[in-house]
């Protein structure tokens, strides 16, 4: 298996609802309007009080209009979200430069737009309103109108402690941007991987169903095959031995038996599920798995050995997809072989899967289950390009192969030998059919 991988998220572009940001807005133009007075009217210190007030209602105006103009449960593309987001952080700043700049305690609410940007949009939206604020700080640092204080009285800060006030803004506010976007980014890759987890067992399940569809379509064409058939028989008896249409009306006979034979089949499907369908030895699980991967110039060996009888197990999806995606891994990244070592007992199974490619990298060895990590370098990429990767496949056979009841554990070969190492164990009582499921003791 791959040796390098890249970290190539693509943090697309995002999209915030418009009503998240009113109602943020209404908040901060509350706090503002409340604060403002309480300073002015309540403590009694000087303060340009009408261009404040000026502000708030500019941002009060801009929140009406967003609500008639878009209607608040539209959302809004990163691009638009930024706008938004930027005038929040200008009218903000115009705020502090009325009041004292960042001697103002209320400054830290400048890094509140850009942590509201991280955990909705995009790494690229983030940036610029970080970007921004960063910007407004150090303006604030040198124009800025007095703090506000008591009549007759100044307060003067020093230039160093200024200084550090800034430093510990933009500190505060990289460290909690980046925190809030990587947390917020996991959550939403975590949840788009489980959907698609989702997605891969109600398609299993859909499989598993087609076999109703069939007994009630055979049960459909019943009757009208049965009818052809009669007919048939009535023209093959009553056509003279030499016409020239005795073979087809023969032929028309015997198809139609044999469509007959085969709606009879379908139909008990959903009634009696045939042996070989529902039920699989571990040998045959591991076959049906690795066949598809046999014509790619790599040797599969498979070395199967234990204590009693061999396991049998249910047709299990999760557990055919699952080592489908880890087989198709090793095999992508093998030199020549990929071996494949079962040992049983009463209690438990194991099934190693190894290969002799170069083996995990050490950042991806770490990292295994992550959805969306990706792998370069694959040895043996399929023609239709989907071969290969460590991504949101690896992340869903992992998932599935969990819930079976498998653990897993993986390791690269020892040096001087290269290669992954992928082992899988089970409790015998979560892998195989129960014994007293009616087939099982049919077939054991």
């Amino acid at each position: 298996m791959s040796t390098e991988a890249s970290d190539d998220r693509h943090f697309g572009d995002r999209s915030i609802r418009l009503t998240t940001l009113v109602r943020l807005r209404w908040l901060a133009v509350g706090g503002q309007l409340a604060t403002v007075l309480f300073v002015a009217l309540g403590l009694g210190f000087a303060l340009p009080l009408m261009p404040s007030l000026a502000l708030i209602g500019l941002a009060a105006a801009l929140n009406l209009w967003l609500g008639y103009a878009y209607g608040t449960g539209r959302r809004l593309g990163g691009d638009r979200a930024t706008q938004v987001l930027g005038f929040d952080l200008a009218q903000l700043g115009g705020l502090l430069y009325l009041t004292g700049g960042l001697a103002n305690p209320f400054a830290v609410l400048l890094i509140a737009p850009v942590i509201v940007a991280a955990t909705a949009l995009s790494l690229r939206c983030v940036g610029i309103l970080g970007g921004a604020a960063v910007l407004i700080a150090t303006s604030l640092t040198i124009w800025h109108q007095p703090l506000p204080w008591y009549p007759g009285e100044a307060v003067t800060i020093p230039r160093l402690y200024g200084v550090g006030n800034w430093l510990a803004l933009v500190i505060t506010l990289g460290f909690i941007a980046a925190f809030t976007f990587r947390v917020a980014e996991e959550g939403r890759r975590l949840d788009d991987a489980l959907a698609e987890t989702e997605l891969v067992l109600a398609r299993e399940q859909h499989m598993s169903q087609l076999d109703g569809l069939a007994a009630a379509a055979a049960h459909a064409l019943g009757t009208p095959l049965g009818t052809i058939a009669i007919v048939a028989k009535e023209l093959e008896r009553e056509m003279p031995a030499d016409s020239p249409f005795a073979e087809d009306v023969a032929l028309l006979r015997t198809q139609s038996e044999r469509c007959r034979q085969i709606m009879r089949k379908l139909s008990s499907l959903a009634d009696e599920p045939e042996p070989h369908f529902q039920r699989m030895t571990l040998a045959q699980l591991i076959e049906e798995v690795i066949a598809p991967h046999r014509d790619f110039g790599v040797d599969i060996d498979v070395d199967m050995a234990g204590d009693g009888p061999e396991p049998v197990a249910g047709r299990d999806p999760a557990i055919l997809y699952g080592l489908g995606n880890l087989i198709e891994n090793a095999v992508d990244f093998a030199n020549s072989t990929v071996a494949i070592t079962t040992r049983w007992s009463k209690d438990s199974l194991e099934l190693t899967l190894t290969d002799d490619g170069p083996g995990f990298a050490p950042g991806v060895l770490s990292r295994l289950g992550e959805p969306y990590l990706t792998a370069r370098g694959q040895r043996h990429g399929r023609e239709d390009g989907t071969g290969g990767g460590l991504g949101l496949g690896f992340f869903i056979a992992q998932t599935l192969l969990r819930r079976s009841g498998a653990t897993l554990a993986f390791a690269n070969r020892e040096a001087p030998e290269t290669g992954a190492v992928i082992r899988l164990s089970w409790k015998r009582s979560r892998f195989d059919l129960p014994p007293e499921n009616d087939l099982y003791r049919q077939l054991a």
